[in-house]
């Protein structure tokens, strides 16, 4: 059983989302405005979050943003709900920091199967994996403590982008399509297009430089890490 937080103004819509989480089991709270949300994460802590992106005053890339900054927060996995269907809308959501996106209308079934993929592959890393701790050079990847440190300095990553590392070090040397790496890391066939994954890369290279020449892009396949 998971806590998880929706966000999302549309009454109808956010019955339907409670409905279904409860139903699988899950514990559930809602709210409507995205300037609720950080005030609610600090004093309820939750494991998802289901943010809808249009949302009256402050709006879900905002929400995300705010999310991601703080370090209580930055690692709670987010999947963006959203009217908008086009690929660049959906990037725009992952770069922001988002690890899931689903467009309206949508199965709730699906979306239920989306939230337990990404549960599962959280308690993976932070449970399965138990104390692993795996190094790249001056980086150190602690799944006990879901942290990634560079030169002793910690690095702020989402879930994904610290699941996504982490496969990429665990198989070091090897080629990864992206079609591997989204059924592997993200859990599920992922049906929002091959170009989640290069996103993802290009954050990981962003926040730590060193993996800049570290991790080779196979042209029209995927990558390997050197």
């Amino acid at each position: 059983m998971a806590r998880i937080l929706v966000v999302e103004d549309d009454p109808d819509i956010a019955e339907l989302i409670v409905h279904y989480l409860r139903k699988a089991g899950h514990t559930t709270s809602h709210l409507t405005f995205g300037s609720q949300v950080m005030p609610h994460l600090r004093t309820e802590p939750v494991d998802l979050v289901v943010l809808d992106i249009m949302l009256p005053g402050m709006d879900g890339m905002a929400v995300c943003d705010a999310v991601r900054r703080e370090p209580a927060t930055a690692g709670v996995p987010i999947i963006m709900l959203t009217a908008r269907g086009d690929e660049a809308d959906r990037v725009a959501g992952l770069e922001r920091g988002a690890d899931d996106y689903v467009t309206k209308p949508f199965s709730p079934r699906e979306l239920v199967a989306r939230v337990a993929a990404r549960l599962r592959r959280t308690g993976e890393a932070s449970g399965a994996q138990g104390g692993e701790i795996l190094h790249y050079g001056p980086i150190t990847i602690d799944a006990g403590s879901h942290t990634v440190t560079l030169d002793g300095q910690i690095v702020k990553l989402t879930a994904k982008e610290f699941l996504l590392l982490q496969y990429l070090v665990g198989r070091r040397g090897r080629v990864l399509s992206r079609d591997l790496l989204l059924t592997d890391v993200w859990g599920y066939q992922y049906t929002g297009g091959t170009r989640t994954v290069d996103v993802h890369i290009r954050r990981l290279r962003e926040k730590l430089p060193v993996l800049n020449d570290a991790i080779e892009t196979v042209k029209q396949f995927g990558y390997k890490l050197l």
